[in-house]
């Protein structure tokens, strides 16, 4: 049965990758002022986008640092930053979110880190994630208003959680600290991809606001929790699409926006790729995935 639903889920993966790169190509083809946009596309917009990518990939570093935390575990610098761009090549690659079982595998083999106890972890880091994704998507429903609500409903939870010691028992390493570090690591990862989408979509629309971008940011963020395809392609350009009435984005902007995007964050994911294979980067991590004794 689980090889049956891999094999369904690749299926679906390449069904829409197919469907996603007809759309795009005919869109492309009929609409002359996209292909424009794209064509004067600058090489520093690119530069720009490049290192705000290398940012975030840094925060999800911190992310995982945060992640250890919990799980009472700790990892080396180096080791770490190798973890995370590997776990970033194979999630962006792989189906669904193969990243984080990626990570999950290499340290239970190698730390010893209890599966359980990390998919707690990284549960928790969807609840940030996804939490901060709805706060955005509901600043353009009723504004700034949603600040208050959401503090004060943060604060309850918390006060909550101290009610409910046996839930919580699984976070071996639950401390304020840790709860903290994830928390600012999931919001640096979150304000960097504001900030990111703020530039692609600026450098074709200068109209576009960053209230704009915030409902942009949060809608696109959902697509992750759906994803069957490499970095969600199709299913985040639909999630876009879909919400046009929340963030007044045209489709037009939408396409080309992402079309950059993905462009950037595939080259960063392709020089990643050749400066661990092509340095000693590779030979280190494959030691470190070696078991203790």
């Amino acid at each position: 049965m689980p090889k049956r639903t891999s094999l369904i889920r690749k299926i679906i993966a390449v069904l829409v990758l197919a469907a996603t790169a007809t759309v795009f190509t005919t869109y492309y083809y009929h609409h002359h002022e996209v292909q424009e946009q794209l064509q004067n596309t600058q090489l520093s917009l690119l530069a720009l986008l490049l290192g705000l990518y290398v940012l975030f990939v840094s925060s999800l570093a911190l992310i995982n640092v945060a992640t250890l935390q919990l799980s009472n575990a700790k990892l080396g610098a180096r080791e770490t930053i190798l973890l995370t761009i590997y776990s970033s090549i194979i999630n962006f690659f792989g189906p669904l979110q193969s990243g984080p079982a990626f990570r999950a595998v290499y340290l239970k083999k190698k730390h010893g880190v209890n599966l359980q106890d990390y998919t707690a972890a990284t549960l928790l880091y969807y609840v940030f994630y996804a939490t901060v994704s709805g706060v955005l998507i509901m600043y353009g429903v009723i504004g700034i208003k949603i600040a208050p609500v959401f503090v004060m409903a943060a604060l309850l939870l918390f006060l909550a959680s101290r009610k409910w010691p046996a839930a919580l028992d699984r976070f071996k390493g639950l401390t304020p600290s840790s709860i903290a570090l994830l928390g600012f690591a999931t919001s640096i990862q979150i304000g960097l991809l504001v900030i990111i989408y703020y530039v692609e979509l600026q450098s074709i629309l200068t109209s576009v606001s960053l209230s704009q971008v915030v409902v942009y940011t949060g809608a696109a963020n959902f697509a992750l929790f759906v994803s069957v395809t490499p970095g969600a392609i199709g299913f985040r350009e639909s999630f876009l699409l879909f919400t046009e009435k929340l963030h007044h984005i045209a489709n037009d902007t939408i396409v080309v926006a992402n079309t950059i995007d993905r462009s950037i964050y595939i080259l960063l994911l392709v020089l990643l790729a050749a400066g661990l294979f092509g340095t000693h980067a590779q030979r280190a991590f494959t030691q470190y995935a070696k078991p203790k004794d």
